[in-house]
């Protein structure tokens, strides 16, 4: 039996770009709790060649609407990348959350072997559909998720595995 497209997408993107807000909120209060310039988290890498904690929300999330846009064959949307604070990094969680939603199993089942064309870097890929989603996008958008977390937990932020894998 292959498993849902669908069910092996949508929901999964929709419950960890919610948990990615709330592992944010978490950040947002730490820092002014302990009266952090919020910038200092938002810029903060967990290396000096690592992007920052900012550009890794924006990838898992045109990671997560890239990936269901293409399966579903619509073009994704272009946000800016121009979140500069928790509050907007949260908004953008949201917009993605909110179009994730507008997505139906129709749309996203049955598209295993649906041929899928990227251009990342200068460089072209292509992928089948399961592939793709199984093999390149679920392993991205998990490792910039969880980039995220470490950079905040990094910084002393209060958060433990509870928090990346949400409630149940």
């Amino acid at each position: 039996m292959t498993p849902s497209m669908y069910h092996a997408s949508i929901p999964a993107f929709i419950r960890m770009m919610g948990n990615l807000a709330e592992v944010l909120k978490k950040g947002a209060t730490h820092a002014t709790s302990r009266k952090i310039d919020p910038t200092v988290l938002i810029n903060s890498r967990l290396f000096p060649d690592m992007l920052p904690l900012a550009r890794q929300v924006q990838i898992a999330s045109d990671t997560a609407k890239g990936c269901a846009a293409r399966l579903a064959g619509q073009e994704p949307p272009k946000f800016e990348d121009n979140e500069s604070t928790f509050p907007e990094l949260l908004a953008r969680t949201d917009k993605t959350v909110a179009f994730l939603k507008t997505f139906k199993p129709g749309q996203i089942d049955g598209t295993e072997d649906k041929t899928i064309h990227l251009k990342i870097g200068g460089e072209s890929l292509t992928f089948k559909g399961m592939p793709y989603l199984l093999n390149f996008v679920l392993p991205n958008f998990y490792f910039h998720v969880t980039t995220a977390y470490d950079i905040l937990r990094h910084n002393g932020v209060e958060l433990g595995k509870k928090d990346y894998l949400g409630k149940f």
